[in-house]
């Protein structure tokens, strides 16, 4: 499968162990919008722990914090405080992989893992977490190819400038930056339809 872009499709660069990122991609499904977006794994915090370690102390404090404000984002979303956050590296992996045998499949791969660990406070750095998510895929994390698509997503995410995720990134270069209202990601989509 080409990892390219597609041609009018937007770009969603996200990390599974941001909670905004995990509250925009349920508000993309809800939308009936993630058909739309080819999403991009990156870490933005590639220095977290494998396997994944408990925040206490000031790092609790901001995951608590964190995720009370994604509750404030997005009522009604599923999430609860996970025991810390792990490194992302071995999930992206998998879901290049797997976005590379089957789209549907790989899409349904990341939402799943986003709701592991946002829902269920597993470490999504454990290959065995991933493989279990995967339906028994795996291998992911030893594959050349799955690593030079994630270091091209990864320098794609750098180019755009910004430090955070999620972005979205519409073909003529307009983003969105964050967790946004509902009606501002109606309104982004609508504004690619118009031109």
């Amino acid at each position: 499968m080409d990892t390219g872009p597609v041609l009018n499709r937007v770009l969603l660069f996200s990390d599974f162990n941001c909670p905004f990122c995990y509250a925009l991609h349920e508000r993309l499904h809800d939308l009936n919008l993630i058909d739309g977006c080819e999403w991009r794994g990156v870490q933005h915090a590639p220095y977290l722990p494998r396997p994944m370690k408990p925040w206490s102390g000031s790092l609790g404090a901001e995951l608590r914090h964190e995720v009370s404000m994604v509750q404030r984002l997005a009522p009604g979303l599923p999430i609860t405080l996970p025991p810390g956050k792990p490194n992302t590296l071995p999930a992206i992996l998998q879901a290049v992989a797997v976005l590379r045998h089957d789209l549907r499949a790989g899409m349904e791969f990341v939402r799943l893992t986003y709701r592991a660990f946002w829902c269920n406070g597993q470490d999504i750095s454990d290959p065995m977490v991933l493989k279990d998510i995967a339906g028994g895929q795996i291998g992911a994390d030893d594959d050349e190819p799955n690593h030079a698509i994630a270091q091209k997503w990864e320098t794609a995410w750098h180019a755009t400038g910004q430090n955070g995720v999620p972005i979205l990134l519409a073909p003529d270069g307009d983003a969105l930056v964050g967790c946004v209202p509902v009606e501002q990601v109606r309104q982004f989509f609508a504004s690619m339809k118009r031109s």
